[in-house]
């Protein structure tokens, strides 16, 4: 979907004239959009990352994926003309209402600190904008429908959910985010307790309302709005028994459903004729016209939609007279003046309640499944839960003064897991001076109760069947609070918690029910010590590891490590202390790995039992190894470790990926160089076919597609190192070009993803070095490369993004050239300040134009 800006209107005439701030007083018309961004946990819980998921390709996982489509895109919204040139970058964060969860939150820092950066401040400036109101509003922590939810959960995924937000945004949140806006009284009792202003409902969830008592209507009569009959331009008070209270905003449902559903998000002009028909002609003094939807409505959804908001939010909402806002500062100028009692149990995206959750209730489905695994499912991961708050009450005791509050106070650690985090946590908490061996068991407990919670995320039940990743998900981690139970506490609930997994049917045959899908599907998932340990000492064959190294959420330290190659076999030999991350647990093992060549590899792991046993057997093994026999090798190793090895396929995902590659590096070299004489031996009669039309016989078109790709790959590397060498730059882009124009030629579909990205990084390389070398040179000369190495991605239909270009560019041109070289300060002669001369500013203007910018007016 492409948005371009449409022509200026006048301002509505709904728009309320005064000369009052309508930032300080409530007054006339207020627009809140609210996004709910989120994506479930995903990561591997004995690895604390996320892995591969081939269903997201091209991306690495579905969080890349949907970054790529919707949280970078909102944080640079472009506005373009009527050419499809950009004439602004907004950051939508700035102007939209939004919550991002937490662990979404948590990952967005480590993938993509840039975007990361932008939605903090985007937050700022809104509260510069509001009188100190910030558009971000707290989660509760991972997901968790809290009115199905215990007390005790209840209160720490909302102190987890504020305290994560306070790191982040460096304030209290004044709002909070409901799991699907799953909503009883025992909760906002909760959310009141823990000093939440404010939440964020649907109008469904709503049972009467009434005005403020006066001395002129003392008993007001209270209004029934449980069909979404409530009317949501006003903030409502919601009072508990002890007369503390919690305000509500109730967005507009029909508006949420058609950004959702239809198509008011493609055109500026649909969005402000939608919000129109929400406006109330009653004279009253202000009203707030809000819609809530998943953020990842903005451009994952709906691709581009983010371009309509970004117009809407800087010009045509402005435009009308209408204020862009957000809940707390609405609040803060129109506090309420009505009441409102809410529906018994509630969520937006069920209709019976929050069943989805723990029923067969229909929803998710749609299909012939059924949900009927849904109440076993929580029954039994209740049972685990209460089992293991026996394991905290008994074991936590002695070693906590308070564990529950240890617990809520964890979150601390969570977001920064250092030693200079840790060590006074557990000084502030522990019941005396824990040994080492204590302090583990401290950690251990505290993860346990970590992955207790975690298994309680929502999305673990929202579809129509158990055997989903999400559902796959939820029992990893009870699979990992079980482990450390029994670390903990010796006890051993597995099979008793397999035996409740029965109860839950699955849809699928090959599973039958819950205990098969955890046997599958989370047993072969779960990783040890010694698989971590293999996964180092398989991958060092490959890789030359560091003395200090982290796996994962390992920390591994190299101890000794020596590698010989006789023939195609290479053995290493070595020691590696690792530790956890996560609990401190540290194991130190010695490992040996025998590669005998292609896809073959053995590998056996021991703790470790002192230097001289460790000596022997490297002395053994290497001995063994000059005789270059596989078979001695193999038994050498078997009666040195034991029988249990390990291979390639034990490796994690992404090096077993890799490994993988490199191993056939060399196969595909020869394959490549095979093709490409296939296809000079029978270019003649290939141009042959084209010339008349005929058929081309696939084999000679796939010789011609991988041979052209391979040439194509070679250049590009070629060109990537001699970025310091213009005019060799030049030669390969020539280069480039003609093996583009032979490619169309003959028609070739060049699968080169790689060649790709390293044209991108190869443009942003230089324009960085054009727009910040104190010395301009090169300038020129860079600017040409820069425009011909877009074209050749042009002509070699790579489908390059210039994304990130135009974003430094343009930034670049806001802050320095339009300032002090093309602007007022320029014609004050003020060229002191700008580092390019004036005839520089032509080709610099004009690589504005090869990006897509419009630069017309300073051309």
């Amino acid at each position: 979907m492409t948005f371009t800006a449409p022509n200026a209107k006048p301002i509505s005439i709904h728009a309320i004239e005064s000369n009052l701030d309508p930032l300080k007083v409530a007054n006339g018309v207020y627009i809140t959009i609210h996004g709910h961004y989120y994506q479930p946990p995903r990561e591997n819980p004995y690895l604390d990352t996320i892995e591969r998921q081939p269903s997201a390709y091209p991306f690495h996982d579905w969080n890349e994926r949907i970054h790529h489509e919707c949280y970078r895109p909102n944080a640079f919204a472009r506005i373009l003309n009527e050419r499809g040139e950009v004439v602004g970058i907004v950051n939508n964060f700035e102007y939209l209402s939004f919550n991002i969860g937490p662990t979404l939150m948590s990952w967005l820092q480590m993938y993509d600190i840039e975007v990361y950066q932008r939605i903090i401040e985007a937050d700022q400036k809104s509260c510069q904008r509001l009188n100190g109101h910030g558009n971000a509003i707290a989660q509760v922590y991972n997901h968790i429908i809290l009115p199905l939810a215990n007390q005790r959960d209840k209160t720490t995924q909302i102190r987890w959910g504020k305290a994560d937000f306070k790191k982040r945004f460096g304030r209290d949140p004044e709002g909070m985010w409901l799991a699907e806006t799953a909503v009883d009284y025992a909760t906002i009792e909760t959310l009141i307790n823990e000093g939440i202003k404010f939440t964020i409902l649907a109008p469904s969830q709503a049972q009467r309302c009434r005005p403020f008592p006066t001395e002129l209507d003392p008993e007001p009569e209270w209004l029934a709005v449980g069909g979404s009959q409530i009317d949501p331009t006003r903030p409502y008070r919601c009072f508990i028994k002890d007369g503390r209270y919690i305000d509500i905003f109730f967005y507009d449902g029909p508006i949420s459903r058609d950004m959702g559903f239809n198509d008011v998000l493609s055109h500026c002009d649909h969005l402000v004729g939608r919000v129109s028909q929400a406006i109330k002609g009653d004279h009253r003094p202000s009203q707030l016209i809000s819609a809530a939807t998943d953020g990842e409505t903005f451009g994952h959804h709906k691709a581009g939609t983010e371009k309509c908001l970004a117009y809407a939010f800087t010009h045509d909402f402005p435009q009308r007279g209408w204020t862009v806002t957000n809940y707390a500062h609405y609040l803060s100028i129109c506090p309420p003046t009505w009441e409102v009692e809410l529906k018994p149990v509630t969520a937006w995206s069920c209709s019976h309640g929050v069943d989805r959750w723990q029923d067969d209730c229909g929803c998710g489905g749609g299909g012939t499944w059924h949900q009927k695994w849904r109440k076993p499912l929580r029954n039994a991961l209740n049972w685990l839960r209460d089992q293991l708050s026996e394991v905290t009450e008994e074991y936590g005791k002695q070693l906590f003064k308070d564990p529950w509050l240890a617990r809520d106070e964890y979150i601390e650690v969570i977001l920064e897991r250092s030693p200079q985090t840790i060590a006074p946590f557990l000084d502030r908490h522990q019941n005396y001076p824990l040994s080492d061996a204590e302090k583990i068991d401290a950690l251990r407990l505290l993860e346990m109760q970590r992955h207790t919670l975690l298994m309680y995320t929502s999305c673990g039940w929202f579809f129509d069947e158990l055997s989903r990743p999400e559902g796959t998900q939820i029992l990893r981690y009870a699979a990992r609070a079980l482990e450390l139970a029994g670390d903990i506490a010796g006890i051993h609930l597995e099979s008793d918690f397999v035996r409740h997994l029965k109860l839950s049917l699955s849809n699928v045959d090959i599973f039958g029910h819950g205990a098969e899908v955890y046997r599958q599907l989370v047993i072969s998932a779960q990783i040890s010590f010694k698989q971590v340990a293999a996964h180092y000492a398989i991958s060092s064959v490959f890789s030359t590891h560091q003395p200090q190294q982290r796996v994962y959420c390992y920390n591994a330290q190299q101890l000794d490590y020596q590698k010989q190659q006789i023939g195609s076999l290479t053995l290493a030999v070595g020691q590696v202390c690792l530790t956890s991350e996560m609990t401190l647990e540290s194991h130190h093992y010695v490992f040996s790995v025998l590669h005998m060549g292609g896809w073959d590899f053995h590998c056996c792991i021991q703790p470790f039992n002192g230097r001289r046993g460790y000596t022997q057997i490297k002395e053994k093994l290497f001995a063994s190894l000059k005789q270059a026999s596989v078979a001695k090798m193999i038994i050498e190793m078997s009666q040195l470790f034991g029988y249990q090895s390990f291979d390639l396929q034990h490796l994690f995902a992404e090096e077993r990926h890799r490994i993988m590659q490199q191993v056939t590096d060399h196969t595909k070299k020869r394959l490549d160089q095979l093709y490409t004489q296939v296809y000079r031996d029978n270019y003649g009669i290939l141009v042959a076919f084209f010339r008349d039309e005929l058929p081309v016989p696939q084999e000679l078109q796939v010789a011609a597609e991988i041979a052209i790709s391979y040439r194509c790959l070679e250049t590009i590397a070629a060109l990537e190192q001699v970025t310091d060498d213009p005019q060799t730059m030049v030669t390969h882009l020539v280069e480039l070009s003609a093996i583009a124009a032979e490619a169309n030629h003959l028609r070739c579909n060049l699968r080169i993803p790689e060649a790709k990205k390293t044209l991108e990084r190869l443009v942003l390389q230089l324009l960085w070095n054009v727009l910040h070398d104190e010395d301009p040179t090169y300038l020129e000369v860079r600017i040409q490369l820069i425009s011909q190495m877009i074209a050749v991605g042009n002509e070699l239909h790579l489908g390059a993004s210039l994304a990130q270009a135009q974003e430094l560019y343009y930034n670049r041109l806001l802050d320095e050239i339009i300032p002090y070289c093309v602007g007022e300060k320029a014609t004050q002669n003020n060229y002191s300040s700008c580092r390019w001369t004036p005839s520089q500013m032509l080709p610099l203007l004009g690589l504005g134009q090869t990006l897509d910018i419009d630069v017309s007016s300073w051309l």
